[in-house]
């Protein structure tokens, strides 16, 4: 693996740790979960044989730290950091830009913000529950999520997200579960990310998966949008607000290997398509 080069950003409220590696237009990498730059470790070097690559924790993330821990987190706040990193590494030019889940939900608003600084995005499961038609169930499970955190702590409260986002017939799944076993580069980062995970329970989950995007700017703007998922997610919470966006959209939904963590469990096939999704989607 490449060793990146890496620097640090002031934005407000936060210093985000980033990575480049690789030379070529600009791709910005925006990760979900309590991932971090880490996640997309397995990937880079193949993206970085067409792109410059960029990745950063997200703020309140691994190294990206707040200055008050204790500060609400909001999805527009989130998506001026990617801003304030393209503009820091891609001056005036516009980027191709990658988010797997939270980090999409982020992504999705930059576009629909800035649509001049986006060539094209490829969003992989944002659970942006709020475009669905049961969008009330689903915040209700945001709010069983969060009393169980407050009353119970951070592993039942995990235990209640994850059954959430199962599939029906999974209902009675008892927690988190892998689609496979972890590779030793993704179980080596179990450590850093438990230690995110209080700060992603409480802070990040129920404003993200809050938001409700502006679905008609995405509809002018569809044709630099790609809504992805992961092969084996159909029937998944995090599934289903692509699905039902890229029909809203009349574009093609786009299936990736592996389910939600397919670019930790999948890395090779990943960013192969990955790769082939950029260029079909800025062709011409």
């Amino acid at each position: 693996m490449t060793e990146p080069s890496a620097g640090s950003l002031r934005v407000n409220g936060a210093t985000l740790h980033f990575e480049v590696r690789g030379r070529g237009p600009l791709l910005l990498l925006v990760p979900g979960g309590t991932g971090g730059t880490a996640s997309f470790d397995a990937i880079a070097d193949h993206l970085a044989t067409e792109y410059t690559v960029a990745a950063y924790d997200p703020r309140g993330m691994s190294r990206s730290a707040l200055d008050d821990p204790e500060a609400e987190q909001r999805v527009a706040e989130h998506a001026d950091d990617a801003l304030r990193v393209l503009d820091l590494l891609s001056p005036g030019e516009p980027a191709r830009v990658f988010g797997s889940s939270s980090g999409a939900i982020a992504a999705v608003h930059l576009l629909t913000a800035r649509p001049d600084r986006v060539v094209h995005l490829v969003a992989h499961e944002p659970p942006l529950v709020e475009v669905l038609p049961d969008a009330a169930e689903h915040r209700a499970l945001i709010a069983r999520v969060g009393e169980t955190f407050r009353t119970q702590g951070l592993m039942p409260a995990m235990s209640v997200f994850a059954a959430g986002l199962k599939k029906d017939s999974d209902s009675d799944s008892a927690g988190p579960q892998a689609e496979v076993e972890l590779p030793p580069q993704a179980a080596a980062r179990a450590e850093r990310t438990m230690a995110d995970l209080p700060y992603f329970v409480g802070r990040i989950v129920p404003s993200f998966m809050s938001y409700a995007p502006d679905v008609h700017r995405l509809q002018a703007l569809s044709d630099r949008l790609t809504l992805a998922c992961g092969q084996d997610s159909r029937g998944e919470l995090p599934y289903r607000p692509a699905e039902f966006l890229a029909e809203r959209l009349g574009t093609e939904l786009v299936h990736f290997p592996g389910g939600h963590t397919g670019l930790t469990t999948h890395p090779a096939e990943f960013g192969e398509a990955l790769l082939k999704t950029l260029a079909a989607g800025t062709a011409g």
